[in-house]
């Protein structure tokens, strides 16, 4: 072997080295792509997306089978509790016949002739035909048109609220973690004091400072006493005027939690390959902020979402009584304290659907956002 081989040799591996190390990165600048197109974190799949089949069957069968464990002990739970709906009324009206109370027990599906299971079966028999049964709180109204009166309320308000914070929360939080180590870390504690208050306090705070002393709000109600509900000006603009205040408790309640999470998140995706290539690749700013970093950082916060979308329909409780807001939290409360069966398992079964919808619809979107969840579940 002559002098020029043994030279020629290491040239050759430091070239192969070379082309490992390009191949690295480009693996790496792979996986970055992978990211931003949507798909795993090692392969982009170019092309169409297929739909994922299987996995939404999965879904919809294990929410089936929870849809139907929540309605069985919707069922149940009321009827373990001591007393009912005619006890409590036949105790604020002594003049009611003997007759006439086995007829309402009849009407509301406590007939004791009749066994826990037949009972059990004719509520599922009511329930498919969308019969909800009567409130005898309501005067023997429609569970379904006292639902209907109250749960645009708690949406419009609640929901509203929910949104927004959300918002704020989720871009706040992913601007924070970015710039981590700057002066905007201050948000963090503060806004995550705001959320420890209680919220009956926070709201009476609110009520004795923007209501009371400044005059700005009005203490409660939904809308101005004399005002028709109709769809006017005036109307709306009554709405608008006394939800601000119930709205802006809510927002400054749950904010901290959103920018807590997803500042934390925003934290850790930083510290992945993909983020650090797609910077070392010249990217702008911006684009790695929301197209890589905060797009994977916001998945966990989807599913928290979905749960307070679904809770929504609960309304809170603590801010309707606080702002004597008609919503169907309070008419839970009311129901509850009558042991207003019909009411309790109507309202009980509108937040169960809408929780159960907001996580399928949940599941879904974390689905197609990140294909490792439906291809671990396949």
């Amino acid at each position: 072997m002559t002098a020029i081989e043994p030279r020629l040799a290491a040239d050759d591996i430091q070239d192969r080295d070379d082309l490992d190390d390009r191949g690295d990165l480009r693996e790496l600048a792979a996986e970055a792509d992978a990211v931003a197109a949507g798909t795993t974190a090692t392969t982009a799949v170019r092309g169409r997306a297929r739909i994922p089949w299987r996995f939404l069957g999965g879904r919809a069968a294990f929410y089936l089978f929870t849809l139907w464990a929540a309605i069985t002990i919707n069922f149940f739970l009321p009827r373990m509790m001591k007393g009912d709906a005619v006890t409590q009324y036949l105790a604020r009206n002594r003049n009611v016949s003997p007759e006439a109370a086995d007829a309402l027990r009849s009407l509301l599906g406590l007939d004791t002739d009749k066994t826990l299971w037949q009972q059990y079966l004719d509520y599922w028999a009511l329930l498919l035909r969308g019969d909800l049964g009567v409130s005898l709180l309501h005067g023997l109204r429609p569970v379904t048109e006292v639902i209907a009166q109250a749960l645009p309320w708690t949406i419009g308000l609640v929901g509203f609220a929910t949104l927004v914070s959300f918002a704020i929360g989720t871009i706040g939080g992913a601007i924070v973690g970015w710039r981590r180590g700057s002066r905007l870390d201050a948000l963090i504690p503060i806004t995550t004091f705001l959320s420890t208050i209680p919220y009956f306090w926070l709201g009476l705070l609110a009520i004795a400072l923007f209501s009371v002393n400044l005059g700005w709000f009005p203490i409660g109600k939904a809308y101005g006493v004399g005002i028709t509900p109709e769809f006017s000006p005036e109307f709306i603009g009554q709405v608008i005027h006394h939800g601000t205040l119930p709205a802006a408790t809510i927002i400054i309640a749950s904010l901290g939690g959103w920018m807590l999470g997803m500042r934390n998140m925003m934290l850790t995706v930083l510290d992945e390959d993909y983020v650090m290539v797609a910077e070392a690749k010249g990217m702008p700013q911006q684009r790695v902020l929301w197209g890589y970093a905060a797009r994977n950082a916001v998945l966990p916060q989807i599913q928290s979402f979905a749960l307070s979308i679904g809770f929504i329909v609960g309304g809170t409780i603590v801010m309707e009584m606080v702002f004597s807001y008609p919503g169907v939290g309070k008419l839970l409360l009311d129901a509850t304290n009558a042991k207003d069966y019909a009411l309790m398992q109507g309202v009980f079964l509108v937040i169960t659907l809408s929780v159960l919808l907001a996580n399928l619809l949940a599941d879904v979107a974390y689905g197609f956002l990140d294909p490792r969840t439906r291809q671990t579940e396949a």
